[in-house]
Formats: structure tokens, C-alpha cells, sequence
């Protein structure tokens, strides 16, 4: 059995992880998932030192040899959280129906300074903008004109967030919507979105429901704009509660069977360091059980579930 990495001394972690590729990181693996952002990085550093290779690479081959899941979280896990995230939207990108949720969770989750570093970490690494390859998925679908707009509100909005703009837009929303027997304007909706920013939108559904007197996914429920209107309520709801919105995808994620095990996966490395405490004791209340629990009783691939259960069993306060 190999021991734990120390977390203390990064030659001696990098000589056990180097040691173990050949054969297994079986033991290793619930330690990497323990290590926090200063700490993997020391240790990147320490290995490209040691063994002038970035053990970005080691990983992914060794995830390609022993693993069964086509997507490499072990090694994204390694990585900068704009680099991460700019892999998670390139893949998203190129699967044969494009990952729309996992593209606006980075445009949702994130602060502006992030997606900014994450669009030009995308363009660094792929040699392309990720908003016109947004605008170019095809076929064409209409999630697109809502990430269009997400992409462009962190380029135009303003820090301040006001409660009179919010009461404003929010009328809008009304008017264009069910105050207008619930035919939706997307024009109006795709312009505020565009505009604004997280917070300022989210202020702006709450003073929606203070308003109107229920939240503003209730009525894009009573209206009838397919497609657009689903997209559009995820975002909301995103925006609104996020721990609820996490807490509701990993169960999905678990129960879903082996086409939402990369969304498990991609859910966790990213919420990992940002909410992850609070997204576990949603889904406690929620489901009555540990996310880390029904991890384990749900997936059976080893080192795969190991590294989900070890993410998922993590605490920020403590890393």
C-alpha cells in the first residue's frame, strides 16, 4: 500500500505519485482530491523540477491506461480554475450535443474577473474565441442567444448593483411576459441579460417575486416558448439559489447512470473550492443522505469513484 501524500514535503509526494504511475495511484488518489489550490500548484511545480514534465501529462496517461471514463477530472483537478474551466467549455463544446449547462454554470458561477481569464485561457490554449464558438454551434439552438448574452454581460455590466434598476427590469420582465398574456419577449429578456450582472440580475428575480408575489421561473412555466424558456429557467434558478441548483444536478447527476457521470464529476472539481460545504448540506436535507454516501453506493468504477467520494467528502474551511 503506498502511504499518503504528506502534503508537507513536495519532493517526497512527487517521488510517490512518479513511483505509482507505472502501476497504480489507487492509494494516492484520496489525498490528490484533499490537496487545495496553493498545494497543487506547489506540487506541479515540484514535479516539473524533479522530472522536467508536467505531471498534468502523467496523469492523463495514466487516466487514459487504468481508467474507463473518457474525461480526465484527476488531471483537470490539477489545474488553474480559468484553465479548467476553458477545457470544460472546449469539451463542452466539441461532445456531439453540445454541453449547454456546462457552459453557463461558468458564465453563472463565476465572478467576471474569472470568465475573463478563462476566455483568454481558451484562446491561449485552443487558438479560437469562445464566444463566436458559441455563436457557431451548430445546429443552432436557442441556449445559444442566452450564453451569448451571459458571455457578454461580464464584458459590459457595472460593479454597483442598483435596487431601482432591478424593480425596473423586473417590470419588463413582467410586462414582456405574463403581463402580456405570457408571450415572451426573448428580445427583452436576451438585452437584460446581456446588460447586467450576476448580482444585479439576481436582485433583479428577487424583486421580481417582492413585486408580483411568485418567483419569476413560475412564469416562464405558464408560457409556451419551448426551448428558450427551459434554457432560461435553468439560468434563473442558477442564479437565484446556486447550492439548490448544485445540490439537484449531482443527485440527477448520480441516479442518471453512466451519461451524467462526467457531469458529476465536472460539478465537483468545479465547486469543490467555491460552495461546496453549503451545496452538501442542501443535499443532505434534500435526499436524506452524505453526497459522498450515495456516491459511493451509486458508481462501482474504482479509482474513479474513489476520487468523486474523496472530492465530494472534502471541506473548504479545513483546505
Amino acid at each position: 500500500m503506498f502511504p499518503h501524500i504528506t502534503n508537507q514535503n513536495f519532493e517526497l509526494d512527487c517521488k510517490k505519485i512518479h513511483d505509482s504511475l507505472g502501476n497504480s495511484l489507487s492509494q494516492l488518489i484520496p489525498s490528490l482530491a484533499c490537496l487545495n489550490h496553493v498545494e497543487r500548484q506547489q506540487l506541479r511545480d515540484t514535479y516539473k523540477t524533479l522530472y522536467g514534465e508536467d505531471i498534468m501529462c502523467q496523469l492523463q496517461r495514466y487516466e487514459n491506461e487504468f481508467c474507463s471514463i473518457k474525461c480526465c477530472y484527476l488531471s483537470l483537478w490539477m489545474f488553474e480554475t480559468h484553465d479548467r474551466d476553458a477545457i470544460v467549455a472546449r469539451e463542452a463544446l466539441q461532445q456531439d450535443e453540445t454541453n449547454f449547462k456546462a457552459l453557463m454554470e461558468i458564465f453563472v458561477g463565476r465572478k467576471s474577473s474569472h470568465v475573463l481569464l478563462s476566455t483568454l485561457a481558451y484562446q491561449k490554449r485552443f487558438r479560437r474565441q469562445l464566444d463566436q464558438d458559441i455563436i457557431n454551434i451548430d445546429p443552432p439552438h436557442p441556449f445559444q442567444k442566452i450564453l451569448v448574452a451571459l458571455a457578454a454581460s461580464h464584458k459590459a455590466h457595472q460593479v454597483d448593483i442598483s435596487n431601482h434598476i432591478a424593480k425596473c427590469d423586473a417590470r419588463r420582465l413582467y410586462e414582456t411576459g405574463e403581463g402580456n398574456l405570457g408571450a415572451l419577449d426573448e428580445a427583452v429578456v436576451v438585452e437584460i441579460l446581456s446588460k447586467r450582472s450576476i448580482p444585479q440580475l439576481k436582485l433583479t428575480f428577487l424583486s421580481y417575486k417582492h413585486i408580483y408575489g411568485h418567483d419569476y421561473t413560475k412564469s416562464l412555466k405558464k408560457g409556451n416558448c419551448g426551448q428558450f424558456c427551459e434554457a432560461l429557467m435553468m439560468v434563473v434558478k442558477c442564479i437565484c439559489n446556486p447550492t439548490h441548483y448544485y445540490a439537484k444536478a449531482l443527485y440527477r447527476s448520480i441516479k442518471g447512470g453512466t451519461r451524467e457521470r462526467g457531469n458529476l464529476a465536472r460539478t465537483l472539481v468545479c465547486r469543490a473550492e467555491i460552495d461546496m460545504d453549503e451545496i452538501k448540506l442542501v443535499f443532505k436535507e434534500k435526499y436524506g443522505k452524505e453526497l459522498g454516501d450515495l456516491i459511493n453506493e451509486g458508481i462501482s468504477c474504482g479509482d474513479y469513484r474513489d476520487f468523486l467520494v474523496a472530492l465530494a467528502k472534502r471541506s473548504i474551511a479545513s483546505t
